[in-house]
């Protein structure tokens, strides 16, 4: 798959509601391999296994181009030996809108980055409208302390005083 990506972060309530609202769970591992002019990312998700590559963020990080291609599990696992900064470790629940027509991606992260829950919806253009599920708390598209590459270098132990009690 290659095209744009268009995404919406979004910080997500305590209390875990959006776990009995889901749909499927997976557990996923990601790395990082280093490059200054994209993000070089290798996934293993549950028993697949992908390299994605990504290019700068415009639009206020709101769109980047995105290439991914399945690979073998054994591929993947020889390639996050040789990541950067460790592995980002989470569960991802989807759950569909109220009205059906998206479906948001809840990470929930563990490790440096436990109590950390976000969730992204993709769109087909920048101004698409969309129905979000009660669990939805404020957008955090474009801020960098919620990349996943970031949160390796800093996790969200280091900062999560900075967000109010309720997402936390």
């Amino acid at each position: 798959m290659s095209g744009f990506e268009i995404e919406r972060k979004f910080l997500v309530k305590k209390g875990g509601a959006y776990r009995s609202a889901a749909y499927a769970c997976m557990h996923v591992q990601q790395g990082y391999i280093p490059c200054e002019t994209a993000t070089v990312r290798i996934r293993l998700r549950d028993d697949e296994a992908f390299l994605t590559i990504k290019g700068k963020p415009i639009d206020g990080g709101l769109t980047r181009y995105e290439f991914e291609k399945e690979i073998t599990r054994e591929e993947a696992e020889n390639l996050l030996k040789i990541c950067r900064g460790g592995v980002i470790d989470k569960h991802r629940y989807l759950v569909k809108s109220p009205d059906g027509r998206h479906t948001f991606e809840v990470d929930e992260f563990h490790g440096d980055n436990d109590g950390l829950v976000m969730a992204e919806v993709e769109l087909s253009s920048p101004d698409e409208a969309f129905e979000k599920p009660d669990f939805i708390g404020p957008e955090v598209t474009g801020d960098r302390r919620f990349y996943n590459k970031h949160m390796l270098r800093y996790p969200f132990c280091l900062w999560r005083g900075t967000l109010p009690e309720e997402y936390r």
